[in-house]
């Protein structure tokens, strides 16, 4: 836990503006961007920063209640408060969610809820264009980094895009390019969305917590439709990016 931080914190009722909350706010937050606090560093517990800066555990609590909001704190049941490690996850081009990780130099490891065949239901034979009876992989499961749960994925494959479930362990793009059925273009739906109780459990973090919802369609060279994933991602773990260019 750092400590040494809350050692030189000098908050001052009397004679600076503001309450004493955004005070403590402004401190913890200018900590963050200039680096002096981490990312995942672990914040002492609250009674604790309370002794520390003499100011009532109230503060303290409405202090961080703010900068969980805004994203750069993360509350997580059993194992304290600490600094966000955000991901920026680029949609200049398609990548896994295993690629999006490496990239990053974290460890990946996935906790299977689903691994299946069975027949296609009727919202994804329109998706993906097929009959009724045609024969799909499921693939459902909570994505992690270092450990710490980021993402909820629910895909479908058609069965010619693989020729077996069992060849997916941790990256599915991975198994697909194995047989020339990698995604080289997709078309996605974002939106924000609250976490429901089952979805907060399998991620760790608070009922009705932020997150984006993101349904990507993906298509191998030769135009198929191959993936229907759905996606929940933690919004207090990821910035989405994109570049955009004017007309003209």
């Amino acid at each position: 836990m750092d400590f040494a931080f809350f050692d030189h914190v000098v908050l001052d009722g009397a004679s600076r503006p503001g309450p004493l909350y955004l005070q403590l706010q402004d401190a913890i937050r200018s900590a963050i961007e200039n680096g002096e606090l981490l990312p995942r560093a672990t914040l002492p517990p609250e009674r604790e920063i309370s002794a520390r800066l003499g100011i009532s555990r109230i503060t303290v609590r409405k202090a961080i209640s703010g900068l969980v909001e805004e994203g750069l704190l993360v509350r997580q049941q059993g194992s304290g408060t600490y600094v966000a490690a955000r991901i920026d996850k680029q949609f200049a081009k398609i990548s896994s969610f295993s690629e999006d990780m490496a990239a990053s130099g974290r460890d990946v490891t996935s906790r299977w809820l689903d691994r299946s065949s069975g027949r296609i239901t009727t919202e994804e034979a329109l998706a993906f264009g097929q009959s009724l009876g045609s024969k799909v992989f499921r693939f459902h499961r909570v994505r992690c980094a270092d450990g710490e749960p980021l993402a909820i994925e629910m895909t479908t494959i058609p069965d010619f895009a693989l020729p077996s479930l069992k060849l997916v362990d941790t990256s599915l793009y991975v198994a697909l390019e194995a047989h020339d059925n990698r995604p080289v273009r997709a078309l996605q739906r974002l939106r924000a969305v609250s976490l429901d109780a089952s979805q907060a459990k399998l991620l760790d973090i608070e009922v009705q917590s932020p997150a984006l919802y993101i349904e990507r369609r993906g298509f191998n060279a030769r135009g198929q439709m191959v993936e229907l994933t759905k996606s929940w991602y933690r919004g207090d773990t990821y910035d989405f990016v994109s570049e955009i260019n004017g007309g003209g």
